[in-house]
């Protein structure tokens, strides 16, 4: 297939889960993926996994110097970018977090820092930067959001203050690069219940209790199964080919219909990196 032949992607977040899948799913439609993330033994996995169809970078999508370095990379060895990515997030539940609340009462300012930084700071930069090596030419820009960028959640406040900044910066990066007659295309997604690593740690340590939890997890989605990453990374490639020309400042929902048949919500962060 060809869907995206010969363009250059660049992927943050994409040494596991959604990363991964998506830097697998373009490269098989004719891309060359840049992968880059903060976990090097993974990412470097992923891309000799996939071979001569991509390669992989350390980029911490929170330090501009990051950012720099590997846009001057693209631009020495590519002299352009196509598809920019911006997939790398952190939930608050991660080792790191410990057991530390979440919630706007309770949390630190320094978490709260901490995932703006990564979430919301990460898809600046990499908007930033993404447009100076497509205006020339062109290019789609995709942004993780989440369904958390929509709604609120009572144990995820930065979370979700980050997704929804994401989803309000992604509309202006759109009508900016209308403006300006950039040919740059942006667009948010928002994910719901796709299973990654990161449930894990909240789906419980014996099979019966993975079974009650995934069950209680289904009966709020009316689709009544969880997404997969491979689900994401097929909205990925819709918006990263030509296919979706006429398409910026949007925001897709991948959820089940979760947004669509209920208000409630998922206790634990429903996308990730």
């Amino acid at each position: 297939m060809s869907r995206v032949k010969d363009k250059i992607a660049l992927i943050t977040g994409g040494s596991r889960g959604i990363g991964a899948g998506t830097a697998r799913l373009l490269a098989s439609e004719g891309a060359f993926v840049i992968i880059v993330d903060i976990l090097d033994d993974l990412g470097q996995a992923v891309a000799e996994s996939i071979g001569s169809q991509a390669c992989y970078y350390h980029l911490d999508v929170s330090r501009e110097a990051d950012w720099q370095a590997v846009c001057d990379v693209i631009r020495q060895q590519h002299g352009r970018l196509d598809i920019l990515f911006n997939n790398a997030g952190i939930s608050g539940f991660e080792e790191e977090f410990g057991q530390r609340p979440q919630d706007v009462e309770h949390m630190s300012l320094e978490d709260w820092h901490t995932i703006h930084a990564v979430n919301m700071d990460g898809v600046f930069l990499g908007c930033k930067y993404g447009i100076q090596l497509m205006k020339a030419q062109g290019g789609s820009i995709i942004n993780m959001s989440s369904r958390s960028g929509m709604v609120g959640m009572a144990q995820t406040a930065a979370y979700c203050s980050s997704k929804g900044a994401v989803r309000n910066l992604t509309k202006s990066v759109a009508i900016y690069c209308a403006q300006y007659g950039y040919k740059i295309r942006c667009n948010s997604l928002h994910p719901g219940a796709i299973y990654t690593p990161i449930w894990d740690s909240v789906m419980g340590d014996t099979p019966e209790q993975r079974a009650e939890t995934l069950n209680f997890i289904k009966r709020g989605i009316p689709l009544n199964e969880m997404g997969t990453p491979l689900d994401v990374a097929y909205n990925v490639l819709y918006l990263a080919s030509d296919e979706s020309r006429y398409v910026t400042g949007s925001e897709m929902v991948l959820d089940g219909g979760i947004m669509a048949g209920s208000t409630a919500t998922l206790q634990h962060t429903d996308e990730k990196n």
